[in-house]
């Protein structure tokens, strides 16, 4: 039998395809290990010198996320960007992709997570579900939005926040005076307080072509607002599961981003979708070792238009993050020794110079038979890890 192959893929080894990323971090660490494994080569843009990328990368920009001399110079020694952050300079993106440089997630994509105020809307407009929320600007919109949510509330800011920073809770009228003067420092939206029994998480890919995988849906928990652990799969039934895989790929679709993405949500009664990240996420990290693909490569494939695939968990899993616990200028990890003692465990360490409260070091995958043997294991894996300074 003969047959003709075609492609409109071709991979130059000896001029390989130059990915550019915003963003050093571990995020951007753990893509660049893809890309080489996938014959890349990697460009990236940090202000940090010596952030966890940089000793994978073959070019680092040290420059400030939204920098335009530096997103324009990346541009220029990359074939496609990409970000593993959301403070990327939408604005420049967009000049960019008008002169014909590929950018994926889109800055379309970009400017509407960014703002999750926008975010929100566009995902109500499009009859996905979200809990309810007001825009406040002064006393007499927020008590007005308090009237209509009712107590207790949550004030978010509408850009530049993340594992709970730029929230806060307005449990009653003594609170008032205080959240006025968040709003005056943070533009800002009110929503209402929900009470859910789970919430859960999924990673969904688009590609160019407009193919959409989605991965096992899975279930956080977290400790002061930042992630902790994160089982797989999520312990719902299979209705709830079906559901938020059907919200997955109608984000997707509304969004019309190529790349990997967080969707965060509530489970209660009904699903609720709490926020949208374009990017790999931190629950998502399971499937590097739980899964017959990881995020990391799934973002790849998504953003170079490559065939993709719904990933099959080959195995149960539990992700516990390793969080600094005071502030050091040097730290070391001790313990690592007796963690890799427990069978099926990984250990990934970041490689960030400073260890500061709550600020995520590295993670540890457990994998087991069931969600509740791969649990124990990870905890009592991250029990035996100490940070101390140096």
């Amino acid at each position: 039998m003969s047959y003709t192959i075609t492609s409109k893929f071709r991979l130059s080894l000896d001029k390989p395809l130059r990915l550019g990323i915003i963003g050093g971090g571990q995020l951007g660490k753990m893509i660049a290990q893809e890309a080489y494994r996938m014959g890349l080569s990697v460009v990236i843009l940090d202000p940090t010198k010596d952030c966890p990328a940089s000793k994978l990368a073959d070019e680092h920009i040290v420059a400030d996320f939204d920098n335009e001399d530096a997103i324009i110079e990346l541009a220029k020694r990359s074939d496609i960007l990409t970000y593993e952050i959301e403070l990327a300079n939408a604005f420049i993106l967009s000049r960019l992709e008008r002169e014909g440089y590929r950018v994926a997630p889109s800055s379309y994509t970009l400017n509407i997570i960014q703002d999750k105020l926008i975010q929100r809307k566009i995902l109500k407009e499009n009859n996905i579900p979200v809990p309810r929320f007001e825009e406040v600007n002064s006393r007499d919109t927020l008590l007005a939005a308090l009237d209509k949510l009712g107590y207790p509330a949550i004030l978010k800011a509408r850009r530049g926040s993340y594992d709970g920073r730029g929230n806060f809770v307005i449990r009653d009228k003594n609170d008032i005076d205080t959240a006025l003067y968040f709003i005056a420092n943070k533009p800002s939206f009110l929503e209402e307080f929900v009470n859910y029994s789970k919430e859960v998480s999924i990673m969904v890919a688009r590609n160019v072509s407009n193919s959409i995988a989605t991965f096992p849906l899975v279930e956080n928990i977290h400790r002061d607002s930042i992630l902790y652990l994160t089982l797989a799969p999520a312990k719902v039934d299979e209705k709830i599961k079906e559901e938020a895989e059907n919200i997955a790929n109608k984000c997707m679709n509304i969004l019309k981003g190529a790349g990997i993405f967080g969707i965060e949500m509530f489970v209660n009664d009904r699903i609720l979708v709490n926020e949208i990240a374009p990017r790999p996420h931190n629950s998502g990290h399971y499937s590097i070792e739980a899964c017959d693909i990881s995020q990391f490569e799934m973002h790849i494939r998504a953003i170079l238009d490559l065939p993709l695939h719904n990933p099959k968990l080959l195995t149960a899993a539990a992700m516990v993050n390793i969080l600094g616990d005071l502030s050091h200028v040097k730290y070391v990890i001790e313990g690592i020794d007796h963690a890799l003692t427990l069978p099926n465990v990984r250990i990934h360490i970041y490689g960030k110079k400073e260890s500061k409260k709550g600020r995520k070091l590295g993670h540890i995958t457990a994998l087991a038979d069931s969600v509740e043997e791969a649990a124990s294991k990870a905890e009592r894996a991250r029990s035996m890890i100490r940070i101390v300074g140096a």
